[in-house]
């Protein structure tokens, strides 16, 4: 401990800066959530790209959802072999199995059949409610109560979500209702999964909390996925988007996402999902050739401000993992 400090006290000013700010395990666990959800908010216009369009289709959600979650899976298999991984305790399988029906099987299904009638801009404003139903489903698994005004503005923020789909509905377009339940729908899925996978890497490596859920979701995926292999050839693009969200949506972004929930605690850290709808957004503008108008922007924006204002309500705080 002494070499360390006196090391770090030989250091620049700035290191020294740098280095005090990553030991601190909240700000540590901040860090990696924002780089966890920076590789997630690449997801609804990869997801775009795979599936293509309502009058110009591509891949199938359903190939897509479960041929991420097949190939995230065999490689996590295979690096849970490699690192020669003892098997998860009788206490870890319930969790596990409610992470891989969360965010392995739930939320993927669920978007992708949803992308295939929403622009990402769209679906990027959807997912402004993402934080606030995990901090909500967090404090509920961990027993912890919060102040009056943090409910208020987790309800404000649902109000706001649900208003902005209805209005975009009342376009004519009907279909945008259900790909609007159905992208709510996975929102709840993938919170479910964030506050459970959260909680089982307070005790167990987040590499393999991701691996061990994907493997365990391998009896569903790969079967679905060969079943819905595309009949027709599909463009490098969609392979290419399918490639992404496989490796970095479903398998490498949940190695800083769910260490950066042990270290800052699921409540806390899950507010960084706040950058997410912005991050998405932009990312698609250049990808998918969409534009933010200004309707979007401000919806984004007032969701954006009832998030912050419930992260500022007294809230408790979970014991940091180490």
């Amino acid at each position: 401990m002494q070499t360390q400090d006196a090391s770090l006290a030989a250091a620049p000013l700035e290191t020294q800066g740098l280095a005090r700010l990553w030991a601190d395990p909240e700000t540590r666990g901040l860090l990696l959530g924002l780089l966890g959800i920076t590789m997630f908010a690449l997801t609804p216009a990869m997801t775009r790209l795979a599936v293509g369009t309502s009058t110009a289709p591509l891949m199938t959600g359903e190939f897509v959802a479960m041929g991420r979650a097949a190939l995230a899976g065999l490689l996590a298999g295979a690096m849970l072999l490699a690192i020669g991984a003892r098997l998860p305790g009788r206490a870890d399988w319930y969790p596990l199995a409610m992470t891989s029906m969360g965010v392995v099987l739930g939320f993927p299904l669920l978007n992708a059949w949803a992308m295939r009638y929403v622009e990402a801009t769209h679906a990027s404003v959807i997912s402004g409610l993402q934080p606030l139903l995990t901090a909500v489903l967090a404090a509920a698994l961990y027993r912890q109560r919060h102040a009056l005004g943090f409910w208020l503005c987790a309800a404000l923020g649902s109000a706001l979500v649900l208003g902005f789909a209805m209005l975009r509905s009342g376009a004519g377009m009907g279909s945008i209702q259900v790909a609007d339940g159905l992208l709510l729908l996975g929102m709840l899925c993938g919170s479910v999964g964030y506050a459970y996978g959260g909680r089982l890497a307070q005790r167990m490596p987040a590499t393999q909390v991701i691996s061990w859920a994907l493997v365990l979701g391998l009896p569903i995926t790969l079967p679905v996925s060969l079943w819905a292999w595309p009949q027709t050839s599909m463009p490098a693009s969609a392979w290419g988007a399918l490639a992404y969200v496989a490796l970095f949506s479903m398998w490498i972004g949940f190695f800083a996402w769910y260490r950066g929930l042990a270290l800052g605690g699921t409540v806390r850290v899950s507010q960084v999902q706040l950058m997410q709808p912005f991050l998405s957004m932009l990312f698609a503008v250049p990808l998918l050739g969409e534009s933010l108008d200004a309707v979007s922007i401000g919806f984004a924006l007032a969701v954006l401000a009832t998030a912050i204002a419930g992260r500022r309500m007294p809230a408790p705080r979970l014991r940091a993992a180490s």
